[in-house]
């Protein structure tokens, strides 16, 4: 039976956003979880004795697993289904944060934090988002990329004050079988409400009036699809480009700021719920920035779009070892700035893709996404790495800053109005 009703009308539009509700509590919840280890690291430490370089290089897993399972969750979805993929994802999110309440040692917190959290948020990462875009949203896709893309900012505003207040008031295990609950639930939600294509539920996607319109899904050996998204990545310039600053954006936002931002505040002095409030305070700036991003991705040049994004974004970074010890004035000035764009970049580098790649933009994004998160990966396990050399995180967030900068430059270069490059992998 249809749960949305028999008697729908295929030009009804509450199919739609009944899909892109589900898809971005999903992404909510998958980015609280992602959120998770940064009020967790000086916990941690504190009960088990480990250093900040222990603590964080299961996090470099996470993050690196998270972007490599990009490419294969988009061929994934392609294949099996985006609900299928979905509630697998949400079911590893639950298991291993719930078994984490249990760990003892080192390569416990490497083995769940660092491959199963991993692997379930790496199913639900920015490449679902696009997917779903994709295959639901003819006209309206810049808007959409961008909820759902603010989805991770919504879920750092609702998720970070709450885990450090759980913390301080009773431990960190209590705050891994919230997200545990919060993933089952979700799960509950998406085996009731989602379907994989407009198909599935007799009505075409949003915008289309044609059948001709929808692109049809083939039955591929994901593994094959993947392989051949990123040969034909490899050769093309684009790619490089967009891979390139898309690591630089990773390295500068949920593998730097995502990850210190909360032990660097509380190692100045400022107390661990007020600086995981700080931090959903970006938050909020980041909905605000990240939807506005995707209305203007519909509007104007996305290359532009970009290099003022990452351009921003250095200036604060370069800021951020000054403004935390001086003013609150300088602070407040980082955490505007630095909010307006933390992942605004999103829904141009998402459109710039869809532009030179065509119909198969969603596994060649998915190795665009894999770069994101090995950047962010470098800089959760290096600034680890640097605090432990130096005591602090200046050169860290000082190197971030000038890679942004990098990043406006790379962006430029990509071609203006591109014609897709790829049309069939498989």
């Amino acid at each position: 039976m249809n749960v949305y009703g028999s008697s729908m009308k295929p030009t009804s539009h509450r199919i739609y956003w009944i899909v892109a509700g589900v898809t971005f509590l999903t992404l909510l919840v998958s980015a609280g979880v992602r959120s998770t280890p940064g009020v967790l690291i000086i916990p941690l430490e504190q009960s088990f004795g480990w250093d900040r370089t222990a603590v964080t290089f299961p996090l470099a897993i996470n993050l690196a697993l998270y972007g490599l399972c990009g490419p294969f969750a988009a061929a994934f979805m392609e294949r099996y289904g985006i609900r299928r993929i979905m509630i697998i994802a949400l079911s590893l999110l639950a298991i291993g944060t719930s078994l984490s309440s249990l760990m003892k040692s080192e390569w416990h917190m490497a083995i769940l934090w660092g491959v199963v959290v991993g692997l379930g948020t790496g199913l639900t990462s920015s490449v679902l988002g696009a997917v779903v875009a994709n295959k639901w949203f003819k006209e309206r896709r810049g808007l959409i990329v961008g909820m759902f893309t603010a989805s991770g900012a919504t879920g750092q505003l609702i998720f970070l004050p709450l885990f450090a207040k759980i913390t301080s008031s009773y431990s960190w295990q209590a705050v891994v079988w919230v997200t545990s609950a919060a993933s089952l639930i979700v799960v509950l939600l998406v085996v009731w409400l989602m379907r994989n294509k407009p198909d599935d539920a007799g009505v075409l996607p949003y915008g289309a009036v044609e059948a001709s319109e929808v692109d049809e899904q083939r039955q591929t050996n994901p593994f094959v699809s993947v392989v051949n998204g990123l040969r034909a990545g490899i050769r093309s310039k684009d790619f490089w480009l967009l891979a390139g600053s898309f690591f630089i954006c990773g390295l500068s936002t949920n593998g730097l700021i995502g990850t210190h931002f909360i032990p660097h505040s509380i190692e100045h002095g400022i107390p661990e719920v007020r600086a995981s409030s700080m931090l959903a305070v970006i938050g909020i700036f980041d909905i605000m920035g990240t939807i506005a991003s995707g209305w203007l991705t519909d509007r104007w040049d996305s290359r532009w779009l970009l290099f003022w994004y990452y351009g921003l974004r250095g200036f604060s970074l370069l800021l951020l070892p000054y403004a935390i010890g001086e003013s609150s004035f300088g602070l407040v000035l980082f955490i505007v700035f630095y909010g307006l764009d933390w992942v605004a970049t999103v829904p141009p580098t998402v459109r710039l893709c869809a532009d030179s790649f065509g119909k198969e933009s969603g596994v060649v994004f998915g190795w665009i996404w894999a770069s994101h998160q090995l950047g962010a990966a470098t800089a959760a396990f290096g600034g680890g790495v640097l605090h432990s050399l130096f005591g602090d995180y200046q050169l860290t967030f000082l190197l971030a800053g000038l890679s942004c900068l990098v990043a406006s430059g790379l962006v430029v270069k990509i071609r203006k109005n591109n014609k897709p490059v790829v049309r069939h992998l498989a």
